[in-house]
């Protein structure tokens, strides 16, 4: 609760710099069941491009992605042959890690996490690079001493080779602090007039039962940079209140939710309380009133009011 607490306080109205590029890359062995490589980037929190063994060509997973591949073709075959060429790079460390864990045969899973963010505002950029072996962590890059932390014994024969792998260092070295940030910035201004246009949600009060929690809802939202919160008589509420994440959705945009207690709430009460969201880049507050006529049930059809609530400045 406390960590709520801070998160609320320090939230509303607050318009994150930061800007992310990352990657998920994924090598598999003695599964059928998924394929044996696959690799899926994001930018801004939203899934840019995917591909995996049983497709023939990188696949666009946005609209403006879509757009980048008829607008910038060149820049668009080059990120797509690089994704699929990395495969047999991955999978010479896929091999590598099984042959110095000892661990040739059997299900075994590679992953590899990386990218980069950038803070617009104070220009400073972070790289990250890490791998994980069968669940577990296994490998981090470290840029400033351009060297590998292992996360477990087994790892430390794969880090002593890498550590003395000079063109591996200067591959990540470069990828981290010049690569990546270059891709980034410039999707960052190729999507200024698309991806940052604000979509404000849909907002709903859901109710499982007669005794649970009120459910305020919202979804179809964008950017990611937002926040929930419920009110009494105008004044934030942190005791009764359950935070919970931003998700994604499968269209892009994103869906959160917070729940209020109501079991200690008088019913003449309820209207005192509001469900209050905000979105970065818009000015204007959706305020959804707790009114038991506009709650969504399963246990009974009560009504449905307005979906946007109440709006005020």
């Amino acid at each position: 609760m406390e960590k709520v607490m801070i998160l609320l306080l320090f939230c509303h109205k607050a318009s994150p710099v930061k800007h992310f590029m990352r990657f998920y890359i994924m090598m598999s062995s003695g599964n059928q069941n998924i394929p044996d490589y696959f690799i899926m980037a994001n930018f801004e929190e939203v899934v840019m491009v995917y591909y995996d063994t049983n497709m023939k060509t990188l696949e666009p997973r946005h609209d403006w992605a879509r757009r980048l591949m008829v607008d910038d073709p060149q820049h668009w075959d080059t990120i797509s042959e690089d994704g699929i060429h990395y495969e047999q790079v991955f999978r010479v460390d896929t091999d590598s890690f099984k042959q110095d864990s000892n661990q040739t045969g059997g299900v075994h899973i590679i992953q590899q996490y990386w990218g980069c963010e950038w803070d617009d505002e104070t220009e400073k950029l972070d790289g990250f690079l890490q791998y994980g072996y069968n669940g577990e962590d296994f490998l981090t890059f470290d840029q400033e001493t351009e060297t590998w932390i292992a996360a477990n014994p087994q790892a430390e024969t794969t880090k002593l080779e890498w550590d003395g792998d000079t063109a591996r260092t200067v591959l990540w070295t470069n990828l981290l602090a010049k690569s990546c940030p270059a891709w980034l910035k410039k999707y960052f201004i190729y999507t200024n007039g698309l991806l940052h246009i604000p979509e404000l949600p849909s907002v709903s009060l859901l109710q499982k039962t007669p005794s649970s929690p009120v459910s305020c809802h919202a979804t179809g939202f964008y950017p990611h940079r937002a926040v929930m919160f419920w009110r009494k008589d105008g004044e934030d509420l942190y005791e009764d209140v359950d935070q919970g994440e931003i998700l994604p959705n499968h269209d892009g945009t994103f869906q959160m939710r917070v729940d209020l207690n109501i079991s200690s709430i008088n019913p003449e009460d309820w209207r005192r309380y509001d469900c209050v969201f905000q979105l970065s880049g818009v000015t204007e507050d959706t305020v959804t009133v707790l009114h038991k006529p506009v709650i969504r049930t399963n246990w009974e059809k009560i009504g449905i009011g307005n979906d946007q609530g109440d709006k005020h400045a």
